[in-house]
């Protein structure tokens, strides 16, 4: 059986990133330790993380006439960028401010990403076969219905529901094969739905909580992934690594307890590191921490 492709319609965007010592309070003005731009958008974060993960990814998305090295950096990575388009005005793009012990708030501006044309995913989608995956987030325009028209191709339908804005997650959800949330969003999700995630209706539902781990509910299978012990950075887009590892592993055919455990180890590994998409590990990073972490036990 061949490998499935992953389809990631997502945001890309371009990350302005800085350093400080701590997060300042409001009215308050600090100077930055540090500043560098650079690629992120959890669509390409998760691009990118699923390529270095040995998937076979298309990316599908829009930037503005400032985004021609995004583009040339998401090919450098081997992921193939046809489905991108280039639109009149900015590239989406975000401020980032990291502190002292890698914890971090963002302002998001949305730029190209909402501007994105459900004809231009359909076209972009023609190539797709009935078996491979289809990765959305919150973060670009018409993804209610770029999910619908996954299910109509049938391909399996990832989403993260984030941002989170609780009537867009509710109206996609009932085209989700692998629904993605961290611990805060799956109980914004429950108290607006009224459900538990496991109760949620979907296949398969993710729960990730950072230091704590992640649980994936699977049906009528709870299985839980202890994170790596690490001492992190910075813990932009650790999610997006977790997530693009966890359905690159489940696209070649790896069992979810094999899936899991190598997501978090790619996710450790990613927060030790400063920046998101340049700070992602490579596959073969990964197993050789994994090995090493054996070695040590």
């Amino acid at each position: 059986m061949s490998q499935a492709t992953l389809y990631v319609v997502g945001s890309i965007n371009i990350d302005h990133v800085y350093r400080l010592s701590r997060l300042p309070k409001a009215g308050e003005t600090l100077h930055a330790l540090d500043y560098a731009a650079s690629l992120g958008g959890k669509g390409a974060n998760q691009a990118i993380a699923a390529a270095r993960a040995g998937a076979r990814v298309h990316m599908i998305g829009a930037v503005g006439a400032d985004g021609a090295w995004v583009c040339e950096r998401l090919a450098a990575e081997g992921i193939a960028i046809a489905g991108i388009d280039v639109l009149e005005g900015t590239t989406g793009h975000a401020r980032i401010e990291v502190d002292a012990r890698g914890d971090n708030r963002i302002v998001l501006h949305a730029g190209a990403n909402h501007r994105l044309a459900l004809e231009s995913v359909r076209r972009s989608l023609a190539g797709a076969r009935r078996g491979d995956w289809l990765v959305l987030q919150n973060e670009t325009s018409a993804v209610t219905a770029t999910a619908a028209l996954g299910c109509e191709l049938g391909l399996t339908v990832v989403y993260s529901a984030a941002p989170f804005v609780p009537a867009a997650a509710a109206s996609v959800l009932p085209h989700v094969g692998l629904l993605a949330v961290n611990a805060i969003e799956a109980m914004q999700l429950s108290a607006h739905l009224g459900r538990e995630p496991a109760a949620l209706g979907v296949p398969m539902t993710l729960v990730t909580a950072g230091a704590a781990g992640a649980r994936l509910h699977a049906r009528d299978e709870v299985l839980d992934t202890p994170a790596w012990s690490v001492t992190a950075q910075d813990s932009t887009g650790a999610g997006d690594v977790f997530l693009g590892y966890l359905v690159a592993a489940l696209a070649r055919g790896c069992d979810a307890p094999g899936a899991m455990r190598e997501a978090a180890a790619a996710a450790a590994l990613q927060v030790t590191r400063p920046g998101a998409a340049d700070a992602i590990p490579t596959r073969a990073e990964v197993l050789s921490f994994m090995a090493a972490a054996r070695e040590h036990d």
